[in-house]
């Protein structure tokens, strides 16, 4: 009897420990690729995430950065037949942060005129005090 008790004893704080995981956690999607089919599965997994009500943030770099220009569009996948740039901006209207990163528009002939309804452009500052907040979760393409 004593072992059972013992054994009861030592599941509970286990117990405790996997309920954890079912906590709710930003998901920060850092898209750098110019491919369109990786963007594609970026901002599908970026929809599905949402679609389970998980806070999502979504940092364009790169050739990624691309996808916030507005005026300019990414190939459509099937089998939705929507494009990368598609989606994100499904997410921009739930709500869904999107940015280019600070070194995007500087680097390039863009300003901020040029981007998408809804696109901003991050201050590093300000990424970086996110990204090190107790459960934020990391997607890089």
């Amino acid at each position: 009897m004593k072992l059972i008790i013992l054994l009861f004893t030592l599941m509970i704080p286990l117990t405790a420990l996997s309920n954890n995981d079912n906590t709710e956690k930003d998901l920060f999607v850092v898209l750098t690729s110019g491919d369109a089919e990786t963007q594609m599965m970026a901002m599908v997994l970026a929809t599905q995430s949402a679609n389970q009500d998980v806070p999502v943030r979504v940092l364009l770099c790169s050739e990624a950065g691309e996808l916030a220009i507005e005026g300019t569009e990414s190939p459509k996948f099937a089998p939705a037949d929507r494009s990368p740039k598609q989606l994100m901006s499904g997410l921009i209207d739930r709500g869904v942060k999107v940015e280019v990163c600070g070194i995007f528009l500087p680097n390039r002939e863009y300003t901020e005129e040029d981007l998408s309804e809804g696109i901003g452009v991050a201050a590093p500052p300000e990424v970086a005090e996110f990204m090190k907040r107790e459960g934020v979760r990391y997607f890089t393409f």
